[in-house]
């Protein structure tokens, strides 16, 4: 159990906002909700919050529009949970900075599964160990040069604008370069979630992301590849 971590809902729609809220209180969290993109960015900013979960459309703000806000100045765990299921709209609610996104309607199993998920790895059990015993170390791969230090990536000198999600997934890769990790491995290692809570398109979306930010050409990456019928690997070039 999650002791003493607080929860921000953020949710228009009362009713789901409210069950939302009482069963996060039942699984032991503290939880507060907003009714608008406004409210819920001001309270975030505010601090003190564990995790965000952010429905997109909302009055005042959208929920992509509050999530870009949050971060430019937090890296708290964001995830949307929203009705809209289109591509696209994961899409952009990853490339806004999020770290999952849950299409309603939704198990609320499921759901619990990964904020414990988000929460666990922001709290840093496993990065903060892995932290430590990489500190004032780098990795070069080919252009790439993955500062552990600064949580930075560059290519050719310059710098590369990564999430943390983007950050973790290629640091991942690069601490196992020519390792090919499938789907569900990464789901597992990179957002801590077993292959029955997570969904692979996550994955897929964050692989396409990084090829766009990292490679001369993204549609035919030198950098990023996939191994069929395997995964994807980060190439030693």
């Amino acid at each position: 159990m999650d002791a003493n971590k607080k929860i921000l809902v953020v949710e228009d729609e009362k009713n789901i906002a409210l069950v939302l809220a009482y069963n996060i209180k039942k699984e032991g969290y503290d939880c507060d909700v907003a009714y608008d993109g406004e409210t819920g960015l001001n309270m975030a900013l505010a601090g003190g919050y564990d995790l965000i979960l952010l429905d997109i459309m909302l009055p005042k703000m959208t929920g992509f529009e509050v999530c870009e806000h949050i971060r430019y100045k937090s890296q708290v765990p964001i995830i949307f949970v929203t009705a809209r299921e289109e591509e696209k709209d994961r899409i952009l609610g990853l490339e806004t900075g999020a770290d999952d996104y849950v299409t309603k309607p939704f198990s609320f199993k499921e759901l619990m599964a990964r904020i414990r998920a988000n929460i666990r790895r922001s709290s840093g059990e496993v990065a903060k160990s892995a932290a430590a015993a990489f500190a004032g170390t780098s990795i070069t791969v080919g252009e790439l040069v993955i500062d552990r230090e600064h949580y930075s990536v560059t290519k050719n000198g310059e710098p590369i604008e990564l999430s943390k999600k983007d950050y973790d997934f290629i640091l991942f890769l690069a601490e196992n370069v020519g390792v090919a990790y499938s789907r569900e491995d990464l789901l597992e290692r990179i957002w801590g979630y077993d292959d029955y809570y997570g969904d692979i398109r996550t994955v897929d979306v964050t692989v396409s992301r990084l090829r766009k930010k990292i490679e001369n050409d993204p549609a035919r990456p030198e950098y990023l590849l996939t191994k069929r019928g395997v995964g994807y690997f980060l190439c030693k070039r």
